[in-house]
C-alpha cells in the first residue's frame, strides 16, 4: 500500500523541478551523475537527490541498461521505497519522481520527474537531458510514483 505524505513532510515541490531544470541539456551517459557532463536517467534523480534531500544514502551499485528485464523483483522501485514517500501514481504531481516499465511483462527501468500535469524531465539516450510532454504512451508506462523527503 502507497504511503501518505503531505507537502509539509515532502520536498517543495517547486524546489524539485527548478533543480531537476537546471540539469537540462545534460548530455546522456550511463551510470552517471555528473550535471552538465553526462548522467542517465537513474543519475539524474540521484543529482536532484543531493542537492534537494543531501548526500546519497548508499553507493549505487551497477546496474543493467535493459529495459525489457524481466524478475519478480523490482529493484528501482524498492530502492526508491526505502528512501522515499511512496504515493499511487494517480495522485503523483509536479515534484514527483516516476518510474516507467517500458515493457510489458518488464520490470520498472526509467526514471523521470514531473515538472507539470503534462510535462516531465528525464535523461534519454542520444538526447541527454530533455523536458518534454508526458504523452499518453509515457503516461500509461508509469508504474510507480515517490517523493522527495523533506530534510529538516
Amino acid at each position: 500500500m502507497a504511503a501518505r505524505c503531505t507537502r509539509a513532510t515532502s520536498a517543495d515541490p517547486d524546489r524539485v523541478i527548478a533543480v531537476s531544470r537546471s540539469w537540462l541539456g545534460t548530455p546522456y551517459h550511463d551510470q552517471a551523475s555528473v550535471k552538465g557532463a553526462g548522467c542517465d536517467c537513474l543519475g539524474l534523480a540521484r543529482g536532484v537527490w543531493r542537492e534537494v534531500v543531501g548526500p546519497e544514502p548508499f553507493p549505487m551499485p551497477p546496474y543493467s541498461r535493459d529495459w525489457g528485464e524481466t524478475g519478480s523483483v523490482e529493484v528501482l522501485a524498492e530502492g526508491a521505497r526505502s528512501m522515499m514517500p511512496e504515493i499511487a501514481p494517480a495522485e503523483a504531481g509536479p515534484g514527483a519522481l516516476v518510474l516507467f516499465r517500458m515493457r510489458p511483462q518488464a520490470i520498472s527501468k526509467h526514471v523521470g520527474i514531473l515538472t507539470g500535469s503534462s510535462t516531465f524531465i528525464h535523461s534519454y539516450e542520444r538526447l541527454g537531458v530533455i523536458e518534454q510532454p508526458l504523452s499518453p504512451s509515457w503516461q500509461r508506462r508509469i508504474a510507480f510514483a515517490f517523493l522527495f523527503p523533506r530534510m529538516d
